[in-house]
């Protein structure tokens, strides 16, 4: 994939293009630029605010309903502005400056936080308060989430956008180790409400970062000017590229059907395994630990491959399968690493692949799309998720979104070949086996004069 603006149009991926030899570098080297380091400061702090509030968020709605559903309704709903207005906001990303749009969007985030934790500590807060606090928190995401995806390339620039995309998913799931363990501790001693204010109070440190960024030593980006049809443009765009297409495609399954962990984890918690919120946090403790690892393995990567992002697709979904059939709580608990390891590969892969690929004129919107797809997903997945839990037991839900996944990364896998009159070749390189796409043979005719 080509790191630069590219053609207005790409061939399908084939191998006879080999890809240059991964580069590594530095783990942390893109830590070095002072502007990315005061984003990543912030965002670790934030983030993991968000990662307890959303453990607490999930506790709170099934303790108020005791339903599954419930909980997937919620869910739906803080990603439901993602899917109904994501290409728009990624339109107006292109048009704005990210600094003082994330500003915005990370100040009213926090303020929704607050004013659930008031609610919550109140002792006034229905379950419909946390729906609309839910809503609040998915419309500020539309423009949030593109703005802070393209930011990262103007904090860093080209050279280092590959490590920095991929630690920004470490920074996220570092957070993800801290935030369920807190919530956890809060939940069962204070209760939810002060995890609701901490996240709240969180949100100080981005914004600090955000406000002592020196403006001069960010890489300048051309911004589309306000003009008709840049939504179709986008559009276009992606349809003529596709190592796009197929990239956002997969992950759209993979979020849609396999990342519903909120139902699943908190449903194998209290259904289950009967174990409370304790079990419920160390769950999720344990799969940012697989995610880490992941995102750290992929900060030291060169390229960002399409046969990775694959692999990754399907050992994500056998693992799904396996923890589904899993008869004891720390065996199910000991599964939830491998299966962050490789979702993280899913999410780094396709994003940082995304990012490169893109025209950076282009890119709020392709990340738009992107992020729309991923995480706007969730509105049709998680409901359905949840009435597979209520009607046929959680353990029916997280396999058939193993399934799902599993099969979606094969099919594409299979079409990719075909476009690319690719064949599937497996064979043991250093004692491991590799699978790769290579060239059909083809036949030479001689003809004879």
């Amino acid at each position: 994939m080509s790191s630069g603006s590219g053609a207005d149009s790409a061939p399908a991926p084939t191998a006879h293009d080999s890809p240059p030899a991964p580069r590594r570098s530095s783990m942390f080297s893109s830590l070095k630029v002072r502007n990315y380091r005061l984003f990543f400061l912030g965002q670790v702090v934030s983030n993991t605010g968000t990662w307890m509030q959303r453990i607490a968020q999930d506790w709170l709605v099934l303790s108020l309903t005791g339903s599954s559903t419930a909980v997937g309704i919620t869910t739906a709903l803080q990603f439901l502005p993602m899917l109904l207005f994501g290409l728009y906001g990624g339109v107006l990303v292109d048009r704005l400056r990210k600094r003082p749009a994330l500003l915005v969007t990370q100040s009213a985030m926090g303020l929704t936080a607050l004013g659930l934790a008031v609610l919550t500590l109140s002792g006034h807060v229905q379950v419909w308060h946390v729906y609309v606090a839910a809503f609040a928190v998915g419309l500020a995401t539309v423009v949030d989430n593109p703005a802070r995806q393209s930011f990262v390339s103007e904090l860093v620039g080209p050279d280092q956008l590959q490590n920095a995309v991929s630690l920004n998913s470490a920074n996220f799931q570092s957070a993800r180790l801290v935030g369920p363990a807190v919530a956890g501790l809060m939940i069962t001693g204070v209760g939810t409400g002060w995890a609701f204010l901490a996240n709240g109070l969180s949100f100080v440190a981005p914004l600090t970062g955000l406000l002592l960024m020196r403006t001069r030593e960010l890489h300048a980006v051309e911004r589309a000017p306000r003009g008709k049809g840049q939504l179709r443009e986008g559009l276009r765009y992606v349809a003529g590229r596709p190592e796009l297409i197929w990239t956002i495609v997969l992950a759209g399954f993979v979020s849609t059907f396999g990342f519903n962990f909120p139902v699943y984890l908190s449903a194998f918690a209290n259904d289950v395994f009967k174990s409370g919120a304790g079990s419920y946090s160390l769950f999720n403790t344990l799969m940012a630990v697989g995610s880490l690892a992941g995102a750290l393995l992929a900060a030291r990567r060169g390229t960002a491959r399409m046969r990775v992002l694959i692999a990754g697709a399907v050992a994500f979904g056998t693992m799904e399968i396996v923890a589904a059939l899993a008869p004891s709580l720390w065996l199910f608990a000991l599964l939830m690493a491998p299966i962050g390891m490789f979702g993280m590969t899913v999410n780094v892969t396709a994003n940082s692949s995304i990012q490169m690929t893109t025209d950076p004129a282009m890119r709020g919107r392709v990340m738009a799309l992107y992020m729309m797809v991923f995480m706007g997903g969730a509105p049709l997945g998680a409901p359905i998720a949840g009435w597979i839990t209520d009607a046929y037991g959680v353990r029916a839900g997280l396999a058939a979104g193993g399934v799902v996944s599993a099969v979606a990364a094969v099919s594409i896998a299979l079409v990719l070949a075909r476009v690319g009159n690719l064949r599937l070749t497996v064979c043991w390189r250093r004692g491991h086996p590799q699978v790769r796409f290579v060239p059909r043979e083809r036949e030479q005719l001689a003809t004879v004069a």
